[in-house]
């Protein structure tokens, strides 16, 4: 519970003391910091009657004096210049101003000089400047994440503005939670690096006394890594409900648009998935696909139950009955068909694009050895009709990941391959990943060939047999987080941001993806969470990835550092 807590109770707390009727102020990114912990009719029981955006609130010039106005910004020089023109010609009785992160003086300076009416209540700092999609899964929603896989001398200013929301996020986590961490990063990035060492600055000079708070007795652990170290986890078919929804129709927000797909009622367009607001979600998103469905069917048959006996209404203690019930009744409907659309629409795609066949062959790239087999199997894919230019793609990318070094002249028969059947390859986009994140460039034992210690658990478990061959996967995360469990993650690898050091095994530790997160590896912290180890893991990320957006990025960074082939 503990980040979706943090965020509700900062709302809780804008709301709660200022009585009457209120307006709610946000900007683009606050507006999904607010809407993935507090649904539409909790803001009406506070008594908010408008939710408005800051930039289209500035266009209207309607007077609301009978409003007291809620802001809650990020502290951006824009969103400044927004509230110094709006509290110049002040539309609203009150103004209440919270800020998600730390304000620099000059900005309360501006804000003070702007208010010559005197309408400002309160100014205020709510450290919830990340949006918590999950208990124990936080992003930043960062729309230029692609900036993680350029050198800095390509782009110096977009890439600090890149490392300077980071470090504000990782900040605002860290005030929520009412901690200061020893933070260590992943040795062969540098922007893991450069992100560390900022935060670091923030948090022991520069803020070190709103960071003083009491001392534990073990200190917590921010560890910050590339997602470059594990490029395999984006790009594989998801066959677990949550990250299956977002890998083959999208996630943003917790809410999931269907308009892409097909039409649907209004009602079903849009439709929200989140484990605070759906129990049948909360138990069932972290179970395989072939789960889900008979649990659906169990839903269904209950909701049949209860549809049922609402016919059977025979007296008047009957109606009144059904009348109380009714809204529970309506929101159980709404729940069984937004589950039972979902389920189907991704059955469809996955029988359309033959994922089931696909994924096989990608689950074996990324588990088990076998470079004969695999160029077979690979090759298959690419000839058969059925299969789409994006798994076409994502495939040799997965094979050349692997098998960089043991085969290049079958990867190159690959690449031709690839280039000759599917039209729309960006030329190139494989050997960029490959320099971007080839063996030489990542930490960790990604295939978990390098480590002795590491190649016997992968012997045991292939003795032990596959419970499920969909799923056998593993991100490097699970193996880092079970490293951290056994106080094995090796200095060496994952040096130490200057003489804080860490003696014995942290309680909590804050794991922070440069480049974006994935359900996936949301669902290995869940599951370590729930197994007592004696440690609390959170993980965050600079967006939550899909194999699309995953090669949406490389393709923008392609882009750019195509235009600056000098330095890349």
């Amino acid at each position: 519970m503990v980040l979706v807590s943090a965020v509700r109770d900062y709302v809780y707390r804008m709301l709660q003391d200022i009585s009457g009727m209120k307006v709610l102020i946000l900007d683009s990114q606050t507006v999904s910091i607010v809407s993935v912990v507090y649904s539409q009719s909790e803001l009406l029981q506070k008594e908010v009657f408008l939710v408005e955006l800051i930039d289209s609130i500035s266009k209207s010039k309607e007077s609301m004096s009978h409003l007291k106005a809620v802001y809650f910004l990020r502290p951006t020089s824009e969103n400044i210049q927004y509230m110094r023109r709006q509290l110049s010609n002040p539309r609203f009785g009150e103004y209440h101003l919270f800020f998600s992160n730390m304000l620099k003086d000059t900005q309360i300076h501006l804000l003070a000089d702007s208010d010559e009416q005197e309408v400002v209540q309160q100014v205020q700092e709510f450290y919830a400047d990340f949006v918590a999609v999950d208990p124990y899964h936080f992003t930043l929603n960062m729309p230029s994440n692609h900036y993680y896989i350029l050198p800095a001398v390509v782009d110096p200013s977009n890439l600090q503005h890149f490392c300077d929301r980071a470090v504000d996020g990782i900040g605002a986590v860290f005030l929520a939670l009412k901690r200061r961490p020893i933070i260590r990063y992943s040795r062969a990035s540098d922007i893991a690096k450069r992100i560390a060492h900022e935060t670091a600055k923030l948090m022991y000079q520069q803020e070190s006394g709103l960071f003083d708070f009491r001392r534990m007795e073990m200190s917590p652990l921010l560890l910050i890594v590339d997602r470059r170290d594990d490029p395999v986890t984006p790009l594989l078919n998801q066959w677990t409900y949550q990250a299956m929804v977002h890998e083959l129709i999208g996630i943003q927000d917790n809410k999931v648009d269907l308009r892409s797909i097909g039409k649907f009622p209004k009602d079903q367009q849009e439709v929200v998935l989140s484990s605070e607001q759906d129990a049948f979600f909360k138990a069932n998103m972290y179970e395989n696909f072939g789960d889900i469905g008979m649990n659906i069917k169990r839903m269904v048959d209950d909701f049949q139950q209860v549809a049922k006996s609402n016919q059977n209404i025979q007296t008047i203690e009957d109606m009144a009955k059904f009348v109380d019930n009714y809204p529970e009744y309506r929101k159980m409907h709404g729940n069984v068909s937004k589950h039972v659309t979902l389920v189907t629409e991704m059955s469809k795609i996955v029988e359309e694009r033959k994922l089931m066949l696909v994924s096989e062959t990608e689950q074996d790239l990324a588990c088990n050895g076998g470079q004969v087999a695999a160029f077979e199997a690979v090759t298959n894919l690419l000839n058969n009709e059925s299969v789409s230019d994006i798994d076409r793609l994502r495939l040799v990318m997965l094979y050349a990941l692997r098998y960089e070094k043991e085969s290049p002249v079958q990867l190159m028969q690959l690449f031709n391959k690839l280039a000759s059947r599917s039209a729309k390859y960006k030329q190139g986009l494989v050997q960029f990943l490959l320099k971007q994140a080839g063996a030489d460039k990542r930490t960790g034992d990604l295939y978990g060939n390098r480590d002795f210690l590491n190649i016997a658990r992968n012997m045991a478990r292939g003795l032990k047999g596959v419970e499920n061959v969909y799923t056998q996967h593993q991100p490097l995360l699970f193996q880092t987080m079970e490293s951290i469990i056994k106080g094995r993650l090796r200095d060496v690898d994952y040096p130490y941001v200057g003489d804080h050091f860490q003696q014995g095994r942290p309680q909590e530790v804050v794991i922070f993806i440069v480049g974006g997160t994935t359900y996936e590896e949301s669902r290995s912290v869940a599951q370590l969470n729930a197994s007592n180890s004696g440690i609390r893991f959170i993980l965050g990320g600079t967006a939550v990835l899909n194999s699309k957006r995953f090669l949406k990025d490389l393709e923008e960074a392609q882009g750019i550092a195509r235009g600056n082939a000098n330095v890349v």
